[in-house]
């Protein structure tokens, strides 16, 4: 169960929409013995409910000193494995920076847009040519026939 959670936590969730081009090797491998975990309890709507359970998460990375708190699910289990994610993405971008898989799916869905753009202007174009010949070709027509 552990071996599958490990691996399950290695990969972002942005892995999944885009698996092309993106270049895992940098990512962090997180260990258990680097994190500090501590249960809270929660805040916000909800009610006496949240008030009273210690489902909040709260971990530090302590090498880094990086903090995060998640508190998203109703489950102390599904909090746990929302925060290591988070802190996992938190962690690539610190240590990683422009490299890191945030980064490179943003430069990704950027490159897609500006060739996306750059279609849509290069039909604009070929529309308004299209349009010009049409209305200079159709007077000239409509004189031969008769």
């Amino acid at each position: 169960m552990l071996r599958g959670l490990v691996r399950f936590l290695a990969l972002p969730p942005t892995a999944v929409r885009c698996k092309s081009n993106l270049d895992y090797s940098r990512f962090p491998v997180l260990q258990e013995s680097d994190i500090e975990e501590t249960f809270m309890r929660g805040s916000g709507p909800g009610g006496q409910a949240v008030n009273k359970t210690s489902n909040c998460v709260f971990l530090r990375h302590l090498p880094t000193n990086i903090t995060v708190k998640c508190h998203t699910h109703r489950l102390a289990s599904k909090n746990r494995v929302e925060a290591r994610k988070l802190l996992l993405e938190k962690l690539d971008v610190h240590l990683n920076g422009e490299h890191s898989i945030a980064a490179q799916v943003k430069a990704q869905e950027q490159r897609k847009s500006t060739e996306r753009r750059r279609r849509q202007e290069k039909l604009q174009e070929m529309k308004k040519s299209w349009q010009d010949r049409e209305r200079t070709d159709g007077g000239t027509k409509s004189t031969d026939k008769e």
